[in-house]
């Protein structure tokens, strides 16, 4: 069997910052570390994290007075920032900067009176984050198409934007866009593309594997949208996926008669994961090749109060 694997695949820059400050607050401040959600969604490393000295919560008040507390990669709604700016705590923001990016873009468009769309999937911590950046009522969430023309079918008047969540199909979010362009011709875009740089990248490397793959492989965690987001591009362009947290998921039947194998992995997978998969299967690996879309370079900045 031939394995051939995605290239860009795994962390981005967004995941990789996150982590880099879980890790350098355990060095600075000492374990415990809070960190509200889960820092990524990945089972590994989250336990990883865990081990480590990082207690994970889901609310605030879940962690004492004079904690370090950290918001995960997904971002979080004001109140929370507020609840945590009224209470002795040592605060440092994980959200990725592209989420924040849409985030600022959402206070300005509410500012100025536009009732906001937001495409996206419905309690996605990333949603309910953005959602929580403008007054109750201001901000609705689609997902499909169908939605799109039954919400604007009862908009009059009211100046109208849209925003996306960063994980989406590309394909499919382009689908949701046109509805809303052809109904709403004048519907203010974003600024920039909202669909981070790293989600279209690898759904692209994905489409370049199920051009000459048997199967994909995705490895990632069932609650990560940009990982279901890679199965479900590799399923649109007819090649069979399967989304795995480890090499431990896949059954041997999956196997059988390919010649060829794809594997990626979702933007918060480490590359540990493929690796692993890689040997637990190499007595039936002929070679590993490398296809390779593009190569990523960027990187973010850690907050200000974990830089040397």
């Amino acid at each position: 069997m031939i394995v051939l694997l995605a290239e860009p695949r795994g962390f981005c820059a967004g995941v990789d910052r996150a982590i880099s400050i879980v890790l350098r607050a355990l060095e600075k401040f000492g374990p415990p570390v809070y960190v509200r959600h889960e820092i990524v969604h990945n089972r590994w490393v989250v336990e990883d994290l865990r081990r480590r000295g990082a207690v994970f919560v889901e609310e605030l008040d879940q962690a004492p007075d004079g904690a370090v507390v950290i918001f995960s990669a997904h971002g979080v709604a004001k109140s929370v920032e507020q609840e945590a700016a009224q209470r002795p705590l040592t605060v440092l923001d994980a959200t990725c900067p592209l989420v924040s990016r849409i985030h600022r873009e959402a206070e300005k468009l509410d500012r100025n009176g536009y009732r906001i769309l937001l495409i996206g999937h419905r309690g996605h911590p990333e949603v309910v984050g953005t959602m929580g950046q403008v007054a109750p009522g201001h901000m609705s969430v689609i997902a499909k198409p169908e939605e799109a023309r039954a919400f604007l079918a009862q908009q009059h008047g009211e100046p109208v934007a849209y925003l996306t969540q960063t994980t989406l199909s590309v394909d499919e979010t382009a689908e949701v866009v046109a509805v809303l362009k052809e109904m709403a011709p004048e519907i203010r875009e974003p600024a920039k593309e909202d669909i981070c740089y790293a989600t279209q990248n690898r759904q692209n490397a994905v489409k370049a594997l199920a051009e000459r793959c048997d199967l994909i492989f995705v490895l990632g965690a069932p609650n990560s949208s940009n990982s279901n987001r890679l199965r479900e591009v590799a399923e649109r362009a007819g090649r069979p996926a399967q989304l795995i947290e480890s090499a431990r998921d896949v059954r041997p039947e999956w196997l059988e008669g390919v010649q060829t194998l794809g594997v990626t992995a979702g933007a918060s997978a480490p590359e540990v994961l493929v690796e692993e998969l890689l040997e637990t299967f190499q007595e039936r690996i002929e070679r590993v090749e490398l296809l390779a879309y593009c190569r990523e370079t960027l990187s973010f900045p850690l907050p200000r109060a974990l830089q040397d």
